[in-house]
């Protein structure tokens, strides 16, 4: 999507940015702009050449700075805001933080230090300089931050930059200070609204000696944002939250003043990294306890210091939180200092590398007997190590350094190997027996799932690579009862539930562009079986196959044979059921297709009622009796048929009402782009799918009024 100009005035000619940026020798550019410029040739000199000073290169490519400018740009904003306040918190000044979406502005108040008010330079203060001047803050290695969110120091000004009007208010010497930013230009509103340029701060009130902190409000730029950009309440939300696993004894409020009545909630820190992995596993059955690592090295990095190149000593303190669980999915959740890095980074690597070398070292020792006969196969890989691994790992050192601004990945190297070390060491002490909390039983357990996960992969993929052999031979390689279609590439695979609906599904399709898979007896539940039970399973195996695309983490989008997957089920609970299953069975082995929005559930008639000679179909009880009303009342008669399947349906109906594009009724179904929507997807499969009972108990007791009755259970 296209980026709005801040302003056209400041914007180079698309020919001059190129050449800015493509380097290279003078008669090169030369060459390109006389080709492409309006003016003669010869005419690229030196006045075509422009610097974007301060804030304008910020405007001019957000992307750079903030990944974006829709929501997840717009969110970023307020994340630097408040990533402030949490290293105010962390560095231990200040245990109070207030957030506040409103309607047109975001609100961060924290209760830390207050940012100097003093004089930087030519009668510019600290405050100022913070929010106009690019790297430019306290968390450069000179004492004011032991560990911080970033080494940048762009945070706030890129906020001011991408902002139409910005508020900072400070606590310090007993007083408000304060000042404004309009269009990133210093100032303050007199009292008749009007705004005034000008560098000095502005008292506003009086507040005790001892009272210090500081208040950010910003007003985003619109003309920067794309106009559906929002923040997400649930997902602020759910960052506030593990900022406080992160920060001991943290009080955040956050209120969400759009909404009438407004939300507020109160999010208070708790028991560290290890309340963290607790809630992370919810109620699936754990395989081990809790199980903390931690520990500390110093590393040496290079760095500019006062102009030349320093080594300077850091310290690198590493803390981990884990359990194994007798589910499936891995979650490993990695920080630096307080800043989630979803994207992993050194200390994620040396987490997973030092896992692998210890659970195979682990085997090794315990000599399982299921993995004898594997031989040279018979060591775990990665996938195997951290089947149902919930982790927490955390990283704290001075001057972090990230790869992107967004901060989404950790790039300092010399973690990589610290972080390895520290967890090495210690899960090699709780196998042996020798870590506090380390059970001889949990010990075994968690060994005997590490070796089934192991024999599961080996034999899973034996038994692919023998199907993959024996359809080679066939005459297409394809599943028998797949009716294919000619054109494969924009066509769409309909999935129906038996014999009995895939007769006349085949009949009235269009063979040209509509292929037809049924399945013949219940998908097995991929929430709760291994992926040796998956590939083991006909039906699955089937869908894998006229896919054409793989499975798992091989599952290949481009490969697809087919553009969508459409769900044909009966309008029955057999009908939710099978259709329950095979959602969950490419949630598990073919996401993509779901994030792609490449699938689809068809949305078949409950009714038809026949009105003299025309036909008139209704797909719920309650268009059922709206209809049966208005005919009643018009004193009409017609004759009413139920579907109890799609096999009642003769051709025609089938067609009509579900295989034809221009009558037909289709639901997309997919996972969303926020990360709010994709944990919700991730909740509900496991609620509903997933091998722990107690939750679907609770789920389907909690909703059984909406469904006309209250279970007693």
């Amino acid at each position: 999507m296209a980026v709005p100009a801040a302003s056209t005035a400041r914007d180079a000619p698309e020919e001059q940015i190129r050449n800015m940026a493509d380097g290279g020798d003078s008669h090169s550019h030369s060459s390109a702009a006389a080709s492409g410029a309006d003016g003669p040739a010869g005419s690229y000199d030196a006045s075509a050449i422009e610097v974007l000073e301060g804030l304008d290169a910020v405007r001019k490519r957000p992307g750079m700075y903030i990944g974006g400018t829709g929501s997840g740009g717009l969110t970023h904003l307020l994340w630097e805001i408040i990533d402030n306040a949490v290293d105010e918190a962390a560095a231990g000044h200040g245990r109070q933080i207030e957030i506040t979406l409103y309607d047109d502005s975001y609100e961060v108040v924290d209760r830390g230090r207050g940012i100097p008010i003093d004089i930087k330079h030519d009668d510019i203060t600290a405050v100022e300089v913070v929010f106009t001047e690019l790297h430019a803050g306290g968390k450069f290695g000179n004492g004011a931050y032991g560990a911080s969110g970033g080494l940048h120091g762009v945070g706030a000004s890129v906020v001011n930059a991408l902002s139409s009007r910005l508020v900072v208010d400070v606590n310090r010497k007993g007083a408000t200070h304060r000042l404004e930013f309009c269009d990133r230009i210093a100032g303050h509103t007199d009292a008749a609204g009007r705004f005034r340029p000008g560098h000095k701060l502005k008292r506003v009130g009086r507040v005790s000696a001892g009272r210090t902190g500081t208040r950010v409000q910003f007003w985003p730029d619109r003309e920067i944002f794309d106009p559906a950009a929002t923040v997400d309440f649930d997902e602020v939300r759910q960052r506030i939250e593990q900022v406080c696993f992160l920060v001991p004894k943290v009080k955040i409020t956050l209120a969400d003043r759009r909404t009438d009545p407004p939300v507020i909630e109160e999010i208070v820190s708790s028991g560290g990294l290890a309340d963290f992995v607790q809630k992370l596993c919810g109620d699936v059955e754990p395989v081990t306890g809790l199980i903390g690592l931690s520990g500390s090295e110093e590393f040496t990095e290079r760095v500019p210091v006062d102009g030349k190149l320093t080594d300077v000593v850091r310290r690198c303190d590493v803390e981990v939180a884990m359990r194994w669980t007798r589910a499936y999915d891995t979650n490993i959740v990695g920080f630096v200092n307080t800043i989630p890095t979803p994207e992993g980074g050194t200390h994620i690597a040396g987490f997973e590398r030092a896992l692998t070398t210890a659970v195979n070292t682990a085997l090794a020792e315990s000599d399982p007997r299921k993995l004898r006969r594997l031989k040279d196969e018979a060591r775990a890989q990665r996938e195997d190590a951290q089947e149902g691994l919930v982790a927490v790992v955390r990283a704290t050192f001075a001057e972090p350094q990230f790869r992107g601004q967004t901060k989404r990945e950790l790039g300092t190297p010399q973690v990589q190997r610290i972080v390895a070390s520290v967890v090495r060491e210690g899960l090699r002490a709780w196998f042996d027996g020798s870590a506090p909390g380390s059970r001889k039983t949990h010990v075994r357990a968690l060994i005997d799932k590490l070796a089934d996960a192991v024999v599961n992969r080996v034999e899973s993929r034996r038994a692919l690579d023998q199907r993959r052999k024996a359809a080679a031979l066939g005459s297409n390689g394809m599943p028998d009862k797949l009716s294919d279609c000619r054109l494969q590439r924009e066509g769409e695979l309909l999935i129906v539930e038996g014999d009995s609906a895939a007769g006349p599904a085949k009949r009235a399709r269009d063979s040209a562009w509509q292929a037809v898979l049924p399945l013949r007896g219940k998908v097995v539940n991929a929430g709760k079986g291994t992926a040796k039970a998956v590939l083991d399973n006909a039906e699955a195996t089937a869908l894998f196959t006229a896919l054409g695309a793989g499975s798992g983490t091989d599952f290949d989008l481009d490969a697809c044979r087919y553009e969508r997957v459409v769900l044909l089920a009966d309008a029955d609970v057999d009908g939710s059921h099978i259709r329950c299953l095979v959602l969950t069975l490419i949630y598990h082995y073919m996401r993509p297709l779901l994030a792609g929005g490449r699938v689809f559930a068809a949305q078949p008639p409950t009714h038809a009622f026949t009105i003299g000679s025309t036909k008139q179909f209704v797909y719920s009880e309650a268009e059922r009796e709206t209809l049966t009303a208005e005919l009643e009342a018009a004193n009409r008669r017609y004759r009413l048929t139920r579907f109890k399947g799609l096999g009642e349906m003769d051709d025609d109906e089938l067609f009509e009402t579900t295989l034809n594009p221009d009558t037909r009724v289709l639901r997309k179904i997919g996972l969303g782009e926020a990360r709010a929507s994709q944990e919700e997807a991730k909740k509900a499969f496991s609620v509903m799918m997933g091998a722990a009972v107690e939750p679907r108990r609770e789920f389907i007791v909690r909703h059984s009024r909406d469904y006309g009755q209250a279970l007693d259970i």
